[in-house]
This record gives structure tokens, sequence and C-alpha cells, in this order.
């Protein structure tokens, strides 16, 4: 049992980059999310970017945003680097005024060095802001990508009628409110499609509708993003039933609410993920106190990454996850005041970092 132990251990202290344990040699890919905190520029744009303007209320001049790339771009650069001597190969991220800022801060020097490329699509969200991912050309081929929106509505009224219904006609309600209802504009989710060193990989990135109004009242909109991502991958997994499927993203959930776990269908334990479903290892990071953000004075994990069950499979011929985890250094953190403790973010005197902390993913693969 001691050498069981021993065995594992040194399995897992040895992954790097290129991993050597005794004749077994692994490659590693890190996959990270984080929420960019208003990245916008100084240009006036056809937005609402009115605050993050020179003469606007942030007073957002162009040194303030080059000290906000350089940072971002710092963090970007690190994640992940206990595991992993090599930045991460794909980079989710929100809170993107335009596809401007991300080619300004791939231009980065920590970023600029791993040449990153950019999909990004213009999002109908009425901040303006979008998503986006970012990739290391060398390691990541795509081959497709699509921004699919999220319809959701504010429904004036409510049927209360009780009388027997053909699910037809509920449909057909359902429709009547939506299209009698306000849209509530938000982001798209992006699903991008590629090869990871060869592999087939599915990538969704998520910026799911904030808990404005309150969390029960908009609880409804998350909850339908869940139901989204959720037909995203059931139909990947219609054209490949064993597609490596990640989706990603601030959901402005935790990992027990309902849009996650009934809409995404998303588990606690790899034991209960079955064919065609989804493993969250952010669930039980938050069962253990961990936070990625700050919501009302209480932490908790409304960053996540989830990975469909072809990638927690046991062998590792092809790529597997392996560990997650929540990038979280002393340089990132508030240290003095009211927010001690929680992201160093923008103030009046000091250009932070984000609001929120990244996370990120390990995936694996024994090299021949």
């Amino acid at each position: 049992m001691k050498g069981t132990k021993f065995f594992t251990l040194l399995f897992l202290l040895l992954v790097v980059t290129t991993v050597h344990s005794q004749q077994k040699k692994f490659s590693v890919h890190t996959v990270a999310f984080y929420n960019f905190e208003n990245l916008f520029d100084t240009i006036n744009n056809p937005n609402n970017d009115e605050e993050w303007l020179p003469n606007g209320a942030q007073n957002w001049t162009s040194k303030k945003y080059h000290k906000k790339l350089e940072n971002l771009a710092r963090v970007l650069s690190e994640i992940g680097s206990t595991e992993n001597t090599n930045a991460p190969t794909l980079i989710g991220g929100c809170e993107i005024e335009n596809r401007g800022v991300l080619e300004d801060l791939v231009k980065e020097p920590k970023l600029a060095v791993h040449d990153y490329g950019i999909v990004h699509f213009d999002s109908p969200d009425k901040r303006g802001i979008d998503v986006a991912l970012l990739y290391q050309k060398k390691h990541f081929k795509p081959t497709s990508y699509v921004n699919i929106p999220l319809l959701i509505y504010r429904k004036e009224t409510k049927s209360k009628e009780k009388d027997k219904e053909t699910e037809e006609d509920k449909a057909d309600k359902d429709k009547i409110e939506a299209e009698a209802g306000e849209r509530v504009y938000t982001r798209d989710v992006l699903l991008v499609t590629g090869f990871l060193d060869g592999e087939e990989v599915n990538v969704m990135v998520n910026h799911w509708p904030s808990r404005s109004g309150g969390e029960k009242k908009s609880s409804p909109f998350r909850e339908e993003a869940g139901r989204l991502n959720r037909k995203i991958m059931d139909s990947i997994y219609k054209i490949n039933p064993n597609a490596k499927i990640i989706t990603m993203g601030d959901l402005n959930d935790g990992s027990y609410n309902k849009s996650v776990k009934e809409g995404i269908g998303a588990k606690l334990k790899k034991s209960e993920v079955t064919e065609f479903g989804i493993y969250n290892p952010f669930e039980q990071m938050a069962k253990e106190g961990n936070a990625s953000l700050f919501y009302r004075d209480a932490g908790d994990i409304f960053d996540q990454i989830m990975v469909s069950e072809a990638l927690i499979r046991k062998d590792y011929s092809s790529f597997r996850y392996w560990k997650a985890g929540i990038y979280n250094k002393p340089y990132m953190i508030t240290t003095t005041g009211q927010y001690k403790g929680y992201p160093l973010r923008h103030g009046a005197n000091e250009i932070g970092f984000s609001d929120h902390f990244p996370v990120y993913v390990y995936l694996i693969k024994e090299a021949k």
C-alpha cells in the first residue's frame, strides 16, 4: 500500500509540460478561463462605453488601459505554472469590449511570445461586452466557430390556466408570451471546434446573465443558459458520441444552482457521470470553501470549467482531464481595507486585475 501511494505522489509531482514517470512520458495543456472585468479601450465606439472614456466616469486614459493590459497579460501567462511551464493553450475570456482590445492584449510581451490566435464575435449585450477564446496557434487549430444566441425574454404575463393541454398547446403559449415580452440582450455562447495537437476538442465559452434585480428574479435567465449549453452538447454528441467537450465561463451561478445541476446536468463526482454526461470539478472545490469571487461578502465559484465524459476516462492514450485550480497569487489580492482578501480590481488610485480570479484545468496525455 505504501509503495502505491508513493508511486501516485511521484507521478503527480513529475507531471510538467513534458512529464516523465518511470518509463512513461506525458504531455499537458492548461485550459483557463478569466473574467477580464471591463476590458475597454479609450475609443468611443457605438456601444455603451461612455463610462470607459478619458472624459467618462472612470477617467479611463491610455495609460490606465495599457497598465490593465499589462496586468492581465502577467496573470494569463502564469496560470497553471505550478504544474506546466507553458502558458495556457486555451483561454476563455469575458467582459471584452471588442476584438481590438484582444489584439492589443496578445501583443503584450508576456503573451506575444506564445503567438495567440483569437476567436471573437460581437454580441448583442446591452453593455457591449463579449466572450472570446485565445489559443496558442502551435497547439490548437480551429476548424469551425460560431456564436449561438441566448434568447431570453421578460414575460409580461403568465397564464394561470390549469386545464388539460397538449404539449403543442403549451409550446405555442410559451412562444406567444416570449414574443409579447421584452428580450433580455446578453452574451452569446461561443462554440469553437478544433484540433488540440491532433485531437478534436469542442470548447464553449459563456458569460451568463447577471443577478441584476436579485438572484431569484434573474435565475430563470441562467437556467435557460444552462439548457442552451445542454442542447449544444447534445447536438455535438449526435455527430460524435465520444466528443471531447469543455464548457467554461462566468456563470453568475454556483455549481450547486439549478442552472448548472439541472440545466447542464453537471455532476459532483466522476463516478456519477454517465455516457454523454459532464463533470464539474469546481463543485467539490466550492464545498471546500474555495472562491473565484466574492458576492455580497460571501465567497463563491461563479467561474467554472466542466468536461465531458470522454475527458474523464481512465486511460491516457488520449487527452484526459487531470485536475483543476483557481489562480489567486498574493499580488492579485487586496491586502487592506474593507475588501481585504478580495480580488484586486480597478480603483481610483490603482489599476488592478479583475474582480474574479481565473480558473483552469489540466489536460494530459501519454506520449507514444
